[in-house]
């Protein structure tokens, strides 16, 4: 059975914050927790705790029962899942005679109200805007191999004119995505935010239909509000070296919804203790049903109408396609050194933290994403052997001691072994589940780097 998890070396002050989460989902916290505690060089800020809001998500009879048939795996998730903040949607697909397809999504726990970090996951729509954006500006001599160029024009900014990890040591959309998909680079992410900008990210997710999402900042940097509206400029170069377009550098003027997302009971800033929790209010938000809503629109382009789908190439749709399912191991630009990142190191669901060899017949179209405590993977799975296909959404918040920003998140206890035993739960349920039509699924098989 999955458990809460505990960490030997709690940090300063985190015995009170334990004690108040205990509280707030329902279990009674030993007298000897609830004490005051001395501190040292950490400086505790403290503010009276707000009782969490309970919500009921989104729950349909069949994933209620079927992750109620496996106890050793799911019932303590499912008696805590305001505590751990867990939604799932699993969508069954069925392929008519012409082999298009038909989808049957089943939730539990899903509410795009109930915020949860996206973290790395926001890249996949990133990755998908920037070549859309290609095709769009409609620019001779430029695409998604082009030589991309970036320099600075505000504070915290970093330029890049070479990427030593690419076949010709030139950065370029082509090369960021690949690193996106392939081992979740958070430097690439960051330079094709650069591309779109703010505003044209946001504008961008709304005429799709994506409402409730907002990108609002780079990845891994410390930067302002103002800092991340202010995007480089960027120039883009011929294959014989000529400028073939330049953009200059760009300030968004989005106006962002006004929220009050909150992670956790207490988080760390700069070294201190502050006894509230992480205000989210102005980070990235993106609800696990609209980041399924790009996978699918991804995978499945005919299926979503002309407004959700994504200005895509047929070349596009296939890179995104190889990228999207290609191990570290079967990469040589950038050559990945497998001690470090291993066959299932984004591929949470199926595998969890396992690292060795994976089936070559089975292949998970995904993005994942880590932070804050929360696990969440996007997966689209394709067993080529056994002809089935499904996709799978999932978000856990991984975090017993309810601090945020302390490093000790129990992904390695409750979270990794939850993706694994989720996916492995309705893979096996696909097995057995009976269709009256065999789906063709020779499109998805790829070419890979080696």
């Amino acid at each position: 059975m999955l458990t809460l998890g505990s960490n030997s070396n709690l940090m300063i002050g985190r015995v009170t914050v334990v004690a108040l989460l205990m509280s707030a989902i329902g279990c009674k916290a030993p007298q000897s927790m609830v004490k005051s505690v001395s501190t040292d060089s950490a400086r505790v800020e403290s503010a009276p705790v707000v009782p969490p809001i309970i919500r009921h998500g989104k729950t349909d009879k069949f994933m209620e029962e079927l992750l109620a048939a496996y106890p050793q795996y799911f019932k303590e998730i499912m008696e805590q899942r305001n505590a751990f903040k867990v939604q799932v949607i699993y969508t069954q697909i069925d392929r008519k005679k012409d082999n298009s397809p038909t989808f049957t999504s089943h939730y539990f726990n899903v509410d795009d109200q109930a915020y949860f970090y996206p973290a790395s996951t926001v890249k996949m729509p990133i990755a998908i805007l920037s070549l859309e954006k290609l095709n769009q500006l409609k620019v001779a001599g430029v695409d998604r191999n082009s030589a991309m160029i970036t320099d600075t024009s505000f504070s915290g900014q970093t330029s890049v004119y070479n990427d030593p990890t690419s076949p010709d040591g030139k950065p370029s959309v082509a090369h960021y995505a690949k690193k996106i998909f392939l081992v979740s680079d958070n430097d690439a992410y960051n330079r094709l935010y650069e591309f779109l900008g703010q505003e044209g990210i946001n504008r961008s997710l709304q005429s799709k239909g994506l409402k409730h999402s907002a990108i609002h900042h780079r990845l891994e940097l410390a930067l302002t509000e103002e800092e991340n509206r202010q995007t480089n400029p960027i120039r883009f170069f011929g294959d014989t070296g000529q400028l073939v377009y330049e953009q200059p550098a760009q300030r968004s003027n989005e106006k962002f919804r006004h929220r009050h997302d909150s992670i956790g009971l207490a988080h760390y800033r700069k070294g201190q203790l502050i006894n509230r929790p992480l205000d989210c209010s102005a980070k990235n938000k993106f609800p696990l049903d609209e980041l399924t809503a790009v996978l699918k629109a991804v995978m499945f382009p005919d299926a979503v109408t002309a407004g959700h789908r994504f200005n895509l190439t047929e070349s596009d749709i296939q890179f995104l396609w190889q990228y999207m399912s290609q191990l570290p191991s079967e990469t040589k630009y950038p050559s990945y050194d497998s001690t470090l990142y291993w066959d299932a190191y984004v591929k949470f669901l199926l595998w969890g933290a396992e690292k060795g060899k994976l089936p070559d017949h089975i292949r998970i179209f995904n993005k994942v994403g880590d932070g804050y405590g929360f696990l969440t993977d996007v997966a689209y799975v394709v067993d080529f052997r056994n002809n089935i296909e499904f996709m799978l959404s999932a978000t856990i918040y991984c975090n017993s001691d309810g601090v945020v920003n302390d490093d000790h998140y129990d992904y390695e206890t409750v979270g990794f072994p939850f993706m694994k035993h989720l996916g492995e739960v309705i893979y096996q349920h696909e097995l057995k589940r009976p269709r009256a039509v065999v789906p063709d699924l020779s499109r998805y098989q790829m070419n890979y780097d080696k």
